[in-house]
């Protein structure tokens, strides 16, 4: 199974790619296996362009849920009018099409009450997408320990603050650690993917710092195999 990220921003991102900045990160949202899209947000077009990613071969889209920079109606139309069909998998669903499942778990994530996160298998592998979420529900953390996802992305749009009122839907950086201190025998492999422009350090130092504990931190274009 293989994942490219194209967007690995949280909402306090620019919509439209600002070349004049030294760093940039486009709203969240990532490509497996060059067929499924998670998240057909407003950076998508321009990741598909700049990527040269065929569009013909992007069959399938999962929506996460429907803020603004996880969903854009005209890249969603976009996706459709090229042979893309949506996969509707609510919370407490399993969908099987191709050669995938599917299964979506409500996130913690208030804002959007229909938010959730998926672990998708392929048959062998298999990957948990957990953004725009702060602590794991139960019923995910079961599905962790049962399926054994080979690569886990989580949220990390908060950085390094503590004690901030957005934890309550939101990870920091010493949340993902306890996360991935806790889940490590039952995850092959963790990575970090929304981090907020406001709240980050560069990418660099970002990753360095998680690197210490295992972590990997994703950028845009990253693609990672298991």
């Amino acid at each position: 199974m293989k994942i490219q990220f194209l967007g690995t921003g949280a909402a306090d991102w620019p919509k439209e790619k600002d070349y004049t900045m030294p760093e940039f990160r486009r709203l969240s949202s990532a490509l497996v296996d060059d067929c499924l899209l998670i998240d057909p947000g407003p950076g998508v077009p321009d990741a598909i362009e700049e990527y040269e990613i065929d569009i013909s071969k992007i069959k399938y889209i999962l929506v996460t849920h429907s803020h603004g920079d996880h969903y854009n109606q005209n890249t969603f139309d976009m996706l459709c009018s090229n042979g893309a069909k949506h996969i509707v998998c609510n919370a407490g669903d399993e969908v099987n099409f191709a050669s995938y499942t599917v299964r979506a778990y409500i996130a913690n994530h208030g804002t959007a009450k229909d938010a959730v996160h998926y672990l998708i298998s392929d048959g062998e592998k298999k990957l948990f997408y957990g953004l725009d979420g702060a602590w794991l529900m139960y019923d995910e953390i079961q599905a962790i320990k049962e399926y054994r996802p080979d690569y886990a992305v989580l949220d990390a749009t908060i950085g390094d603050i503590d004690g901030d009122y957005r934890i309550f839907e939101h990870n920091n950086l010493n949340m993902i650690r306890e996360i991935q201190k806790t889940l490590a025998p039952y995850v092959g492999k963790f990575c970090i993917s929304h981090m907020a422009m406001t709240l980050h350090t560069d990418h660099v130092t970002l990753a360095e710092n998680m690197n210490k504990s295992g972590i990997d931190t994703a950028f845009d274009g990253m693609i990672a195999e298991f």
